[in-house]
């Protein structure tokens, strides 16, 4: 394109270009470029003449040349599609009239901050610096699938897609992409979906303070993620599910105070996640489901209040659960498992006690465990797991069994002293003893020789027979309990 074909505007960049000069078209900081479309010739730019510029403009020696350009209406197709970009480019505050083609392109670094555009094509974009689209406004999808970045994609403050409506695709799509080092989205609005399927962090993504709005649908679709240190989401609120199935976060997944809705569904996917720590400290109630099966944590810090009423954890583990707080507390969650009762989220949150050595509360949950597996049984075993839940807690309550005793003793030995029963073989029989004849018929592995001489006769037999049966019951359960105390040890 000859030089005389350009307006005043052009001239102005093409002079600056081989400088590596910045030319400013705004009257104040502070102007909305999203009432660029009213600007006039003064301050615009055609974006045949820009691409014209970045792939085979001026240069002058010593100098690095680049686009820099703010406040500018871009018109026309900024199409560099397969191009290969020498140069950096920043088109900050400008206004594009339609969506700029950066498709395969290889490129230094591309900045498009405070700009308003219809969407953005970057797929298989390879950039060798930063790419930039802080606080950018975009009605239409940002396309960024399958891109390598050595540096980091920045869209903090950006406003993507359009309030009240639902898009046909993602509004920022990373899926494959590579990023050398962040995303860094703190304080993005998406009316729409964010994916990130398959996408490889180098070294963190941060969603803090940001707002993701897709109700009935999936928000944020990030399956088999790979982040290389924390994903941070504090403050984060979402309409919507956020799918993060598979992900690999080595660090922190920190929904600190965050809100997640999606009630008639599922608000959290993280199964089969291996993440170092989750975080859900000050979080509001989640609305929605959960699903955390197969998920391998390190440390999982959630306050009883947070869970919803469905909660899937088969499979989940963890080693520390933070806050520390009582067992009772607790065992409500394993309640809200869908598929009924299962035996591992209870060995789960046991081993979880031991680890930071509250035995006590292990016991607890170990106990809740066997009652809650009573359910499953038939009536008879229902009703000897009541028996054994009755006198020694499953062998988790044993002083319970000395109470029993204690009160078996004393009723047996008050009855018998009352009234003695006569003696089988006057002559032979040992002297009377109401206490010891009470322990005889108690305890059955022990023999004062009371039982054998002496045999009560009306109600005072039924009584006898009475003690022998609760002793043998204590004695069994008693039995149980130490064996599963051992079977612990």
């Amino acid at each position: 394109m000859e030089i005389t074909d350009l307006t005043p505007a052009e001239r102005r960049v093409h002079q600056a270009f081989p400088l590596g000069e910045g030319v400013d078209f705004r009257e104040s900081d502070d102007e909305d470029p999203a009432q660029g479309a009213a600007w006039g010739p003064e301050r615009t730019l055609r974006a045949e003449v820009l691409r014209e510029l970045l792939l085979d403009g001026p240069v002058r020696e010593g100098r690095i040349a680049g686009l820099k350009v703010k406040g500018a209406r871009i018109t026309g197709k900024l199409d560099l599609k397969y191009g290969t970009v020498g140069h950096s480019v920043r088109l900050r505050s400008c206004h594009f009239e339609e969506e700029p083609d950066l498709y395969a392109a290889r490129i230094v670094a591309l900045v498009l901050s405070d700009s308003v555009l219809p969407g953005l094509m970057a797929g298989n974009l390879r950039a060798e610096g930063v790419v930039r689209i802080s606080r950018c406004r975009m009605t239409g999808p940002a396309r960024f699938q399958g891109a390598k970045l050595s540096g980091a994609l920045f869209a903090d403050g950006a406003r993507l897609g359009t309030p009240d409506e639902a898009p046909e695709e993602p509004v920022l799509q990373l899926n494959h992409a590579e990023l050398g080092t962040d995303v860094w989205a703190v304080g993005l609005v998406a009316h729409g979906a964010i994916h990130l399927n398959g996408a490889v962090v180098r070294n963190q993504v941060n969603l803090n303070d940001a707002v993701l709005d897709a109700p009935g649908r999936t928000a944020l679709h990030a399956e088999v993620l790979t982040v290389g240190t924390d994903l941070h989401a504090m403050r984060l609120r979402v309409r919507g599910r956020v799918n993060l199935a598979g992900a690999r976060i080595p660090r922190q997944l920190n929904l600190a105070y965050a809100r997640l809705s999606n009630p008639d569904g599922q608000a959290l996917r993280a199964s089969g996640v291996v993440v170092g720590e989750l975080w859900l400290r000050e979080a509001a109630p989640i609305e929605g489901a959960v699903n955390l099966r197969r998920a391998q944590l390190d440390l999982l810090h959630v306050p009883p209040r947070v869970w919803p009423a469905q909660v899937e954890t088969e499979g989940l583990s963890y080693r520390v659960l933070t806050p520390h707080l009582p067992a009772e507390e607790r065992l409500p969650l394993l309640e809200r498992e869908p598929a009924g009762y299962l035996p591992h989220p209870y060995e789960q949150l046991t081993t979880a006690y031991r680890t930071v050595g509250d035995d006590a509360a292990a016991r607890t949950v170990q106990l809740a465990k066997l009652r809650r597996h009573r359910r499953t049984l038939p009536p008879y075993a229902r009703l000897w797991g009541h028996l054994q839940d009755a006198a020694v807690g499953y062998g988790f309550r044993p002083m319970r069994a000395a109470g029993w005793l204690l009160l078996l003793l004393c009723t047996g030995t008050l009855a018998f002293a009352l009234h003695h029963p006569p003696a089988l073989k006057p002559s032979e029989a040992p002297g009377f003893n109401p206490l010891f004849y009470t322990l005889d018929l108690l305890l059955p592995i022990i023999d004062f020789g009371q039982e054998a001489a002496y045999a009560p006769r009306g109600w005072y037999q039924w009584l006898s027979y009475l003690l022998i049966a609760t002793g043998w019951v204590l004695a069994t359960t008693i039995a149980a309990g130490v064996t599963r105390s051992l079977n612990r040890q």
